[in-house]
């Protein structure tokens, strides 16, 4: 009887071990999911994305109010843009998003050559941006178009100046976090603060993909 009661302890023991053990596999399991699945850069990077996007979001809903409202303006007014300098500038931005992609990429294998190296290519792209886009309002001025021509042109020169507002804000974002890397302040398991410039520079290329057509393109 009492070697029956030993070994039915001994069975219990054992289970309860197991089971703890089961249970902190899970639990390890769940927090090396969650931080695979972390969402990159900073919190306080995304609350800023949201609110510059819910701005942007606002401005295209009142332009499409004014299209309602000026179907004319609207009709016509694309047809008065350089569309060359509108597609020029959206291969720029997509190619500078592939350039913050390889930095990334660099970083996170502790490569720090290569990732000032891309780094250095998306400020280039950026200032690319500045001078196609300084070229289509000084082609803009010779043909007498302004702000003051219709609501589509003023929309237009709204959102446009907005944008390049955000372009100059990220160029320097990246210029900062180029230095910072090259000071040794980033490596491979510490570089939150680029991931975070990263994540900045693609919500404005994703603004421009939404730019172009409804600027350029649709009539």
């Amino acid at each position: 009887m009492t070697d029956t009661m030993a070994k039915f302890d001994l069975s219990v023991e054992s289970e309860g071990l197991v089971n703890q053990h089961d249970a902190e596999v899970s639990q390890n399991s769940i927090v090396t999911h969650t931080s695979q699945h972390k969402a990159p850069g900073s919190l306080a990077v995304w609350v800023f994305i949201y609110a510059e996007l819910t701005e942007f979001g606002l401005f295209f809903v009142l332009f499409l109010v004014a299209k309602a409202y000026f179907p004319a303006d609207f009709s016509q007014g694309p047809q008065k843009l350089s569309t060359l300098a509108g597609l020029s500038n959206t291969l720029i931005l997509l190619s500078s998003s592939l350039c913050i992609v390889k930095a990334m990429a660099a970083i996170k294998i502790g490569n720090i050559k290569r990732t000032i190296h891309w780094l250095l290519l998306t400020i280039v792209a950026g200032g690319l941006y500045c001078a196609v886009k300084f070229w289509e309002y000084h082609r803009n001025g010779a043909l007498g178009i302004n702000p003051r021509d219709d609501y589509f042109i003023a929309g237009y020169y709204y959102i446009g100046f907005n944008h390049l507002l955000h372009v100059l804000i990220g160029m320097a974002t990246i210029s900062v976090v180029t230095i910072f890397t090259a000071l040794g302040f980033y490596d491979a398991n510490n570089h939150e603060g680029l991931e975070s410039a990263a994540t900045y520079w693609h919500m404005i290329d994703l603004v421009w993909i939404v730019i172009f057509p409804l600027l350029y393109v649709l009539h």
